[in-house]
C-alpha cells in the first residue's frame, strides 16, 4: 500500500532547478534508500517530504506530494500536522542542551500533552523503540550531551518517534558515527520498519543494500532509477546507475 507519493515534483532555489519532474511512490512499512552523488538533489527530495525547505528563503515548489490522500502543498494545510505525522532525523546528532527526559518529552509538551504519567511512558516506549532505553533508564535526568555520539544520534530517533509518526525521514543519520554506532542504527532502522515507513538519504552503497527494500537514485535534480534494491545493485536498467553503484563516479 502506497503511503506517500510524489507526482511530477519541481523545486527551484531561486533560478536552480533543484528537482526535476520527480515522481516516486513509497510503500508502507518499507525501507527506501536515496542514492546519488553530492549535490544531486536527494536530501533537498527529503525535506519535500515534510515541508522542512518552507523555511528556505527562494524556495518554489510545483507538483504534488500526496500524503493521507491529500497534497501537503495545499494552501489549506498546516505544516506542523505535517511534521507531526512524518518525523525527521538528521545528519548530525542534535539533542536539545537538556536531559534526555525532555528531549524525548519536547515535542509531545508541545503538542499539550501534559500529564506526567503519560509523558512518563511515551519517553519510556520511545526510548525502548530507538534501543536506548537499558542505556539510560537510571539517568533520565542527565543531560543529553553527555551521551556518545551513537547513543545522541539514537535520542534524536527517540524524540522523531515521540509522536507516533506514520513515516521516519533519516538524511544521513549514520554519516557521522563511528561503524559500530552505524551498525547499531542500521539494526534499529530494520526493527523501526515494523511500524514505520523509513525513507533514508544515505552515500554509503554498502548501507543501502544491506538495509533498503527499495533504492532510487539521483542524478543532476532528476530521479534517474527506482526499484528493487536488489535490482539496482545487481542489474539496473540506466548505465549512470551502473556506473554510480559500481564506483566509476560520485
Amino acid at each position: 500500500m502506497t503511503i506517500i507519493e510524489t507526482k511530477n515534483l519541481n523545486l527551484h532555489y531561486g533560478d536552480n532547478h533543484a528537482l526535476i519532474n520527480v515522481s516516486l511512490s513509497f510503500m508502507k512499512n518499507e525501507i527506501t534508500a536515496l542514492i546519488g552523488p553530492s549535490g544531486c538533489g536527494k536530501s533537498t527530495f527529503l525535506r519535500v517530504l515534510n515541508r522542512m525547505n518552507d523555511i528556505i528563503k527562494d524556495v518554489r515548489i510545483d507538483g504534488e506530494v500526496i500524503f493521507d490522500g491529500v497534497n501537503i502543498y495545499a494552501p489549506d494545510i498546516d505544516p506542523m500536522r505535517i511534521r507531526k505525522n512524518i518525523g525527521m532525523v538528521f545528519q548530525k546528532p542534535n539533542p536539545f542542551p537538556m536531559s534526555i527526559y525532555d528531549n524525548v518529552a519536547y515535542a509531545p509538551r508541545y503538542h499539550k500533552v501534559k500529564k506526567r504519567a503519560v509523558l512518563d511512558e511515551i519517553v519510556e516506549k520511545s526510548l525502548r523503540k530507538a534501543a536506548l532505553w537499558e542505556e539510560v533508564k537510571d539517568r533520565l535526568k542527565k543531560s543529553a550531551l553527555s551521551l556518545s555520539g551513537g547513543q545522541q544520534q539514537r535520542l534524536c530517533i527517540a524524540r522523531a518517534v515521540a509522536l507516533e509518526p506514520e513515516i521516519l525521514l533519516l538524511d544521513e543519520a549514520t554519516s557521522a558515527l563511528d561503524p559500530i554506532s552505524t551498525f547499531k542504527i542500521e539494526d534499529l532502522i530494520q526493527d523501526l520498519k515494523k511500524t514505520y515507513t523509513v525513507i533514508m538519504v544515505t552515500h554509503n552503497m554498502q548501507q543501502a543494500a544491506r538495509v533498503s527494500n527499495k533504492t532510487a537514485f539521483f542524478l543532476l535534480g532528476d530521479m534517474l532509477e527506482f526499484g528493487d534494491t536488489e535490482k539496482i545493485f545487481g542489474n539496473p536498467v540506466n548505465p549512470k546507475t551502473q556506473e554510480y553503484v559500481s564506483g566509476r563516479f560520485g
